[in-house]
Order: structure tokens, then C-alpha cells, then sequence
């Protein structure tokens, strides 16, 4: 029946983030409890936003910034305001395990309940993007998590560029892709512009696999001093939600600082999802090529 289905407001924020850790926290609940008023159940905070991006640069110190998963003060901090306002956040940090670091996201139920962690896959390693010095790969693999308002599945900034990794998480029954994002600029050649290419590729995400998506990036100019003198990016924000064909229904711009809610009926893209056919007609045992190299057999 119209209008019986299970209705789910979700969230992007955005902003331009100081090297404090306590502002950008503050900024991130601030914006969280707008997102809130304006109805939001799910909200998506951007990666790693506790600081700048250092990973411009290659240097030990940067290796400071890292903090255990249990104990964590600003995933704490996000439990005690997930359980205060009854929204789930996905909440993006940079993880030291024993010898380990991560690129990690924990994800907070609406009740304060830390559901698990997932670990960054994919690790950049370009001009600008370095994230190998730091990041170990992830060994959490895919998961969707199910949340007290649906099963969800996060995947962080380049998993963003695989459609492997959102199939992943669809095929685990991921009603809602989330990807907390950090990218902007390229220091090496100023002329290169991937916004609209990042967009497009994550609406086919939502698009092939029937789900809403939601993309929260920062904004702002940030300049670190490297090994080789200062490098700067400029992020172009354009945090955006998608609907489950892959149109965009929310747009952030590439400057401004933006919460973007859009409310999708999971019901009815379930049954939509089910009518189409994309999961039924799968040929997962023709896939084998994916597991190669060269794509020979």
C-alpha cells in the first residue's frame, strides 16, 4: 500500500576542517544535531575529520594522530550524542592496532551501541594521496551492518571507486551505501578535475545495485609540509545522496559548508530491487576472471 513503507531520512555533511581535533569535532556534532532537526536517522561524517589530511606528506609524526578502536574519545563522544538524538553515525578514524594502523569507521547504532569496524580496503597511493605510508590494507573485508533503521554498508573514499566493493556489500543486504570521503585537488597537476568522474561513479553504484547512496567529502584548502616542501589540495565537497536508479536528489557545492537529508521509502526500493532482477540474474560462476591479473582465465 502507498505510503505504508519503512520510511528512512539520511544524511551528508560537510565543512572545511582545522588541524584541531576538538573544533572539528564540535563542528561534526554541530552539524550532526542539524541533520537531526531536519529529520535524519543515518548521518555520514567525512573521512578522517579530526584533522587535516596529512597524508599529503610521508612523516613519522603524523603517526601520533592514530588511536586505538576501544577507548576511543571521539567514537565515545559520537555514543554518547548517537544515543542522545537516537541516529546512527558512521564515524571515520585513523586506528592504531598494536603494530598495526588503519584507515577504520565504526559504526554507532541509534542507541549508542558500537556495531563493529570496518577497515579501509583499497589504499591510494599517488601525489597528494599517501595513504600506503600510513595505512595497513584492511582486513575486516565488506560487511553491511543492521542498524536499528536499516542494513547499511560503508565503504571509505577510493573502495569508492570499485564496483566490486558496494556488490559486496548489497549482496550482504545493504539497503544504503555510505562512503565518507577526503578528495580534492591533485598537487601534481592542477588542471585534473575528478569531481564530476567521482560522482558518476558512485551513482552507478546505487544505480546497478537498486540503493540509495550517500557521499560525504570535506571542502576547503588544506596545505601540509611534506619532505619536499608544502603541498596543497583543495577539497571540492560536492558531498551528495543518490537515489536507487542513481540520480542525484542532494548536491552539496564545492564550498560551502552543507547537511543534505533526503528520505527514501526502503520498502518500496526493496520491492523494485526484487522486480528488477539484478540479483536473480547474477552469474557468479562466470566472475572468475575478477580473482586474475591479466583477465585471462
Amino acid at each position: 500500500m502507498a505510503g505504508a513503507g519503512r520510511k528512512v531520512a539520511v544524511a551528508a555533511v560537510q565543512f572545511a576542517c582545522t588541524d584541531v581535533e576538538a573544533e572539528n569535532v564540535a563542528t561534526a556534532e554541530r552539524l550532526i544535531r542539524e541533520a537531526h532537526k531536519k529529520g535524519a536517522k543515518i548521518v555520514l561524517i567525512q573521512e578522517l575529520f579530526e584533522g587535516h589530511y596529512f597524508c599529503q606528506a610521508q612523516r613519522l609524526d603524523f603517526f601520533q594522530r592514530a588511536k586505538p578502536y576501544k577507548g576511543n574519545s571521539t567514537i565515545i563522544r559520537m555514543q554518547q550524542l548517537s544515543k542522545e538524538l537516537e541516529v546512527v553515525i558512521p564515524v571515520s578514524f585513523f586506528e592504531e592496532a598494536n603494530n598495526a594502523h588503519y584507515n577504520s569507521v565504526a559504526i554507532i547504532d541509534a542507541d549508542g551501541t558500537d556495531l563493529g569496524l570496518y577497515r579501509k580496503s583499497h589504499i591510494p597511493d599517488g601525489p597528494g594521496y599517501q595513504e600506503k605510508f600510513y595505512f595497513n590494507p584492511g582486513d575486516t573485508g565488506f560487511k553491511a551492518f543492521k542498524t536499528k533503521y536499516a542494513t547499511i554498508g560503508v565503504g571509505i573514499c577510493w573502495d569508492q571507486w570499485f564496483p566490486e566493493c558496494a556488490r559486496a556489500m548489497a549482496l550482504q543486504g545493504a539497503e544504503i551505501l555510505f562512503y565518507p570521503t577526503a578528495i580534492g585537488s591533485e598537487p601534481q597537476d592542477g588542471n585534473l578535475d575528478s569531481r564530476e568522474h567521482w560522482k558518476r561513479v558512485m551513482q552507478g553504484h546505487a544505480g546497478a545495485n537498486l540503493v540509495p547512496l550517500v557521499a560525504s567529502n570535506r571542502i576547503g584548502r588544506e596545505t601540509v609540509e611534506t619532505e619536499h616542501g608544502k603541498s596543497t589540495i583543495t577539497f571540492y565537497g560536492n558531498s551528495f545522496i543518490a537515489g536507487p536508479t542513481g540520480e542525484i536528489v542532494k548536491l552539496a557545492n564545492d564550498k560551502d559548508e552543507e547537511v543534505l537529508v533526503s528520505e527514501f521509502d526502503l520498502d518500496e526500493i526493496k520491492a523494485t530491487r526484487h522486480g528488477w532482477g539484478i540479483f536473480r540474474d547474477r552469474r557468479p560462476e562466470l566472475y572468475k576472471v575478477l580473482l586474475t591479473l591479466d583477465g585471462e582465465k
